[in-house]
């Protein structure tokens, strides 16, 4: 039976409304609402444990990623992903040594403390009037490579970092959405094989619940990408921001 390949978790209807809930926000926030995938990321602590949720996580935003590099492909700006990758994989295997030692109650607190590190840096740079010329050095990307890829891999969780570093760089509204598409694209499937063979928080059970929860996520794209149309400029920066910051008074 097709059914007996579906990984069921034997828990109430409240905890599946959250499943759903996490499915479209993630497929809104690969669409352009960046900070809208932060918004499960306590949720989904809360089912399956810290830990455990990354990985079950993770496929439901490489789902989400496919369609958003093919949508927004034509976008990305290639000099500024090759500038921060080799950081943040390096962030990514910090990340991996640290999450094999750590209790799940930890596990929380520091995917917790990644989400406030990225508020209150993008809050510095919403505050900044000009571009600073910190921005431009090396030591920058690098910084913020290295912390989005330890918050990614803690708790998919950098996409405060990457927003702070490409609103840094001012760029255009789809250029930002499409840069940020193909750098995640990346990322998680790099993380993919970690959560697997290191981590095990990736199998053929939470394979199965995310397949199950794929027309939710592809329905959270479509979404995203109607609300970003109408979307001025301005205010796209400002959803940025204010997203973000609900994201992580919530997983408090």
């Amino acid at each position: 039976m097709i059914f007996d390949f579906f990984y069921w978790p034997d828990f109430g209807i409240g905890n599946w409304i959250i499943l759903i809930i996490s499915g479209l926000l993630i497929g809104i926030s690969k669409a352009g609402i960046s900070g809208a995938s932060l918004l499960m990321v306590p949720a989904m602590a809360y089912v399956f444990g810290g830990k455990v949720s990354t990985g079950i996580v993770l496929p439901m935003l490489i789902i989400a990623d496919i369609f958003a590099v093919k949508y927004y492909h034509r976008h990305a700006n290639w000099s500024h992903i090759c500038r921060v990758m080799p950081w943040a994989i390096l962030g990514i295997l910090m990340a991996l040594v640290v999450g094999q030692f750590v209790s799940d109650i930890n596990f929380k607190k520091i995917m917790a403390i990644c989400l406030f590190i990225g508020i209150a840096m993008m809050l510095w740079h919403d505050s900044q009037k000009e571009n600073l010329p910190i921005f431009n050095q090396w030591w920058f990307s690098g910084l913020l490579g290295v912390v989005g890829g330890f918050a990614t891999m803690i708790g998919n969780a950098a996409g405060p970092i990457m927003s702070i570093y490409l609103l840094a760089m001012r760029l255009p509204k789809y250029d930002f959405i499409g840069t940020a598409a193909w750098f995640f694209f990346i990322v998680n499937l790099i993380k993919f094989p970690l959560h697997i063979f290191v981590w095990k928080t990736v199998t053929l059970k939470t394979l199965s619940l995310n397949l199950l929860l794929s027309p939710t996520i592809i329905l959270g794209v479509f979404l995203g990408i109607a609300i970003i149309k109408i979307i001025p400029e301005k205010a796209f920066r400002v959803l940025v921001v204010v997203t973000v910051i609900v994201s992580a008074v919530v997983l408090f």
